[in-house]
């Protein structure tokens, strides 16, 4: 099974990206997604973030988002607090995922990681995917987001790898923001051409390292 990793900055179109990868019947792990999850009332991530967190604790009993991320932004000692707790449970979910689609017999799949590069994740994966757009489309789309500001996300780029090094080091770059018809095309080529590639890191990369709570992570 090969391990495709799915990335992008903010705004950069992944998203759409990603639900063209399961349009074309390739199973996608969004981390995003897990996350959400994860700070659900009663997730594995509630208890312990919301003790190094307390005011994200939201009124029905999970995190508020809103509140954890500007609690966050900017403080680095913070977010990487956040990330020694939030991450492996993340990782934990992802192997569930992987061991499933090993077992129903999938060549391919994706696991959509907004940072990918950020975290050390590309000794997890096999080949990478970067989604890239123009500067101007990325602020467009960004600044159209609840909440957002030309500071917030300032502040959110200066802490996400630049958009040109994430090129410079995938393996497939699709460029978002025109056509999208010429985006879907991308990404067909990119199945075509990972078709009857075999993978290099599942499951060893994945297996050796400790899982949460005695399990391996």
């Amino acid at each position: 099974m090969l391990i495709l990793g799915l990335t992008g900055s903010i705004a950069m179109g992944k998203s759409h990206t990603a639900r063209l990868f399961r349009a074309m019947g390739v199973p996608v792990c969004d981390a995003d997604a897990l996350v959400h999850e994860l700070f659900e009332p009663g997730g594995a991530a509630v208890e312990p973030v919301a003790a190094a967190f307390p005011e994200a604790r939201a009124a029905n009993g999970g995190i508020d988002r809103a509140v954890l991320g500007q609690r966050v932004l900017g403080d680095r000692a913070a977010l990487r607090r956040l990330e020694a707790l939030v991450h492996p449970l993340v990782r934990d979910a992802q192997r569930r995922f992987l061991e499933a689609q090993c077992r129903a017999g999938r060549p391919l799949v994706v696991l959509d990681i907004p940072l990918l590069f950020e975290t050390g994740g590309l000794d997890r994966v096999d080949r990478v995917v970067v989604v890239s757009a123009h500067p101007l489309v990325q602020e467009q789309r960004a600044l159209r987001r609840p909440g957002m500001s030309a500071a917030r996300l300032a502040t959110i780029r200066a802490e996400q790898t630049p958009d040109q090094v994430k090129r410079r080091r995938a393996d497939f770059v699709i460029a978002s923001g025109a056509d999208r018809g010429r985006t879907a095309e991308a990404v067909a080529t990119i199945i075509c051409r990972l078709r009857g590639e075999r993978g290099r890191v599942w499951p060893e990369r994945w297996l050796a390292s400790p899982r949460v709570g005695g399990r391996r992570r």
